[in-house]
């Protein structure tokens, strides 16, 4: 990749701009140290966010204009009720008693936009939050506590584990095995989904930000915070007829909506000392302090081709005043991941409309 800055070393003259930007980077290390190890220079096999996001490429395809991961969802609109419970713990203005706009997207993981709703157990819900004053909360979130690795470079083992094989089609049993004896991490992740069935619904799932962050108060102390997505909607399990059916969750979710809002309540974690903040495979015990900071009302859908979601990156480190991520390794490589992505669809997109006015001229 001639092109790209993470493949750049330090040469001669060139030394010394690079020191400078690691002294940088270590007043900011939180974010900056795992954005290193991301972009590879402290490991002996670069792991760039192209490399990842090449790997999805490789693993399912290229879908001119869809994201590279979470590539089939649908767009949903609301808003938040804040009800300034959580304000002793954070001054983001999200959290007063106040109402606040919100474009979302449901969305099941994957690079292919056209798979069967069935062929995944994870749901995932995705929300941009209009703040005053241009500041906005971004945060994508999945219907299970806790991830699968916690590294990226795990992430990355992961992926290729996962490539299907060309004479079947599927990923090779041998060494997805050897994958997870590799990683014990992954327990949790495969404990928690072996015993927890998929939703009927996207409408009647819970969704968690799986990764700590960092709640400023009014007097600027630090809480460590989680938070999750908690459904008045009752949950009921994926039925085989569902599972027969290709878009099930899109046209359950449509029909859902059509006899009114779906509602969740937004609910924060507090860590006490000592609780993981890095490690995004380690759940907090459940006697850790829970606020409920308000409701998140949904009340409209639309199709991803042409809603409101379709041209936002959810990058969760898009965060208010009050909102900071903290140093968990996922946070800088989802961002840098998810910022290839969005490059690379929305010029994919810009293609296709240039071609399609191009067609249209050379017919007039």
């Amino acid at each position: 990749m001639k092109n790209d800055p993470f493949s750049l070393r330090p040469r001669g003259r060139q030394a010394a701009p690079l020191f400078r930007l690691a002294a940088i980077g270590a007043v900011v290390a939180a974010i900056g140290g795992a954005f290193v190890y991301v972009g590879g220079f402290v490991t002996p096999h670069r792991l760039t966010p192209q490399r990842i996001v090449n790997t999805f490429e490789a693993n399912a395809g290229v879908h001119p204009g869809f994201r590279r991961n979470h590539a089939k969802g649908v767009c949903v609109a609301g808003y938040f009720e804040g009800n300034g419970q959580a304000g002793d713990i954070s001054r983001a203005g999200v959290f007063k008693a106040v109402r606040t706009p919100v474009i979302g997207r449901f969305a099941i993981p994957g690079s292919d936009p056209s798979a069967p709703d069935a062929s995944v157990p994870v749901r995932s819900m995705a929300l941009d939050f209009k703040l005053p004053h241009g500041q906005q909360w971004r945060t994508g979130m999945n219907n299970t506590p806790v991830f699968i690795v916690n590294t990226p470079r795990a992430f990355f083992a992961q992926l290729v584990a996962s490539r299907p094989d060309p004479a079947t089609g599927k990923p090779d049993p041998a060494k997805l095995k050897a994958f997870f004896a590799a990683h014990p991490e992954t327990g949790p992740f495969q404990s928690w989904v072996k015993s927890h069935p998929p939703s009927s619904s996207f409408g009647n799932a819970a969704y968690y930000g799986i990764n700590a962050f960092r709640a400023i108060d009014a007097s600027g102390k630090t809480h460590f915070i989680r938070w999750s997505m908690v459904p008045e909607a009752t949950y009921e399990p994926v039925t085989a007829e569902e599972k027969s059916q290709r878009d099930f969750l899109d046209n359950e979710l449509r029909s859902r909506l059509a006899s009114g809002p779906l509602r969740w309540r937004l609910i924060l974690t507090v860590a006490r000392p000592g609780d993981p903040t890095t490690d995004a495979t380690q759940a907090w015990p459940d006697d850790r302090p829970h606020i409920d900071a308000g409701t998140l009302v949904i009340e409209h859908e639309s199709a991803q081709s042409d809603g409101d979601c379709r041209d936002i990156n959810y990058d969760p480190t898009i965060l208010p005043d009050g909102l900071k991520p903290s140093a968990d390794p996922l946070l800088a490589a989802r961002s840098s991941a998810y910022a290839v992505s969005y490059n690379r669809r929305t010029h994919e997109e810009a293609q296709r409309l240039a071609s399609a006015q191009q067609s249209g001229r050379d017919h007039e």
